[in-house]
């Protein structure tokens, strides 16, 4: 592959692919608690322990991962992080006790917290000047993942039983193979691309204060802990929300959340893309403070229009994400490993915390009640009013092979007529 400079899309699409894998395989274990429930007998508190313990691994390793590779790049860190999923999922396959259970659940964490910090910033080696999109093709790829995830339990782990988690191993070898491929056009190629970017002018940042940066961050990490602990009461207890509330079967209760998954993965592709048309900041205010309605009707509907109302919570929440994380990458351009690290840590940290608070508080007085509760969290979005707009006051340069006008950050912003 030539170095040219042009949105490497193979790179990408390889990104995407074992981004899906990784995910898939991840979810398995939140997919799965149905079944972990009645076998090691199972309270709802210890259940959300095993998804703490999971995303506790992840969420703390990633900005120290990404951080490492912002000074010291590690092309082929990538396909040895799929190796931790890989070791992850035997271990949980053949516990015979719960504190198994749950080094199984660390290991798995750390195949996370290699994989994300890593490929997120390979994707914005090959977004060509477009990262909104190079980062929505990355992360569908995770949210198709953990779509597939719940539908593969479904169809083989509660048929079978937990050991055909193990069979699941595989397809992160297979990912091993594709990411050794990827590793070396980082070497080739994406090297010189980084070392490119570092060398251009940083007029995103020239504008604001080191205060009002870290003030930026710290509103987006608020963000970030909204969407997510919401979307930990989905992954975690959406199935036993359905099963107790409206006595559907396991399968039934998979195939719905099969369904707001999905949605998810419609919401991710479609937030980058908008972010580089329209801002990130538009869409991130959209798409968090937005959900709201759709969130506090949800506990008090019937079975269709939870579903209905699920599948439209699932894409307008996701879609916020991937302008996020772009969002954060273009306050401090010089630490996208950091960035990517942070956000996606939190994101696993705040799914693991809150999985874990709300096990109790389930346990404490129904799950019914955490929806009803977790319904106001979105409110939250009204903090996306204080992020500063990026898009102003920047300059523009004029790429010589093509008649687009393009920020001094890469982004694409509109054609212009070439006289």
């Amino acid at each position: 592959m030539k170095d040219t400079g042009k949105t490497a899309f193979g790179v990408l699409f390889a990104i995407c692919a074992c981004h899906m894998i990784n995910d898939m395989l991840q979810s398995l274990l939140s997919a799965v608690y149905p079944t972990l429930k009645p076998e090691f007998h199972l309270t709802f508190a210890q259940i959300g322990l095993v998804t703490f313990a999971y995303q506790l691994t992840a969420s703390l390793l990633q900005p120290i991962v990404g951080l490492y590779a912002d000074r010291r790049p590690t092309p082929f860190s990538l396909p040895a992080g799929t190796l931790f999923t890989f070791v992850g999922l035997l271990v949980l396959s053949s516990a015979e006790s719960y504190a198994v259970l749950l080094a199984g659940a660390c290991i798995l964490g750390i195949g996370s917290s290699v994989f994300h910090p890593e490929s997120s910033r390979v994707a914005r080696m090959a977004s060509g000047g477009r990262p909104g999109l190079a980062q929505s093709l990355f992360q569908v790829g995770g949210n198709v993942g953990s779509a597939l995830g719940p539908l593969g339990a479904a169809i083989v782990v509660l048929r079978w039983g937990r050991r055909g988690l193990g069979a699941f191993s595989v397809f992160a070898l297979i990912s091993t193979g594709i990411l050794l491929g990827v590793g070396l056009w980082y070497k080739r190629h994406g090297l010189r691309r980084l070392d490119a970017s570092r060398r251009e002018p940083r007029n995103s940042i020239r504008g604001l204060s080191r205060t009002r940066v870290a003030g930026a961050v710290a509103v987006l990490l608020v963000l970030v802990f909204s969407k997510f602990v919401y979307l930990a009461s989905i992954t975690s207890y959406y199935t036993f929300y359905l099963m107790n509330r409206f006595g559907v079967s396991v399968q039934n209760a998979q195939i719905h959340l099969f369904a707001i998954l999905a949605a998810a993965a419609g919401g991710t592709l479609a937030g980058g893309t908008l972010g580089d048309r329209f801002g990130r900041k538009h869409v991130i205010w959209f798409s968090v403070l937005g959900v709201l309605p759709f969130t506090l009707a949800l506990p008090y509907v019937n079975l269709f229009w939870t579903g209905a109302l699920s599948v439209v919570i699932g894409f307008v929440l996701a879609s916020a994400f991937p302008a996020i994380v772009v969002y954060g990458q273009e306050l401090i351009p010089d630490r996208v490993g950091m960035v990517s690290g942070l956000f996606f840590g939190l994101s696993f940290g705040a799914a693991g915390s809150g999985a874990a608070l709300l096990g109790s508080l389930a346990d404490a007085t129904s799950i019914e009640h955490v929806y009803r509760l977790c319904a106001f969290l979105p409110a939250l979005g009204v903090f996306a009013a204080l992020l500063p707009n990026l898009n102003r006051n920047e300059p523009f340069v004029v790429s010589p092979d093509s008649p687009t006008r393009r920020r001094a950050t890469g982004e694409v912003v509109a054609p212009v007529e070439m006289r």
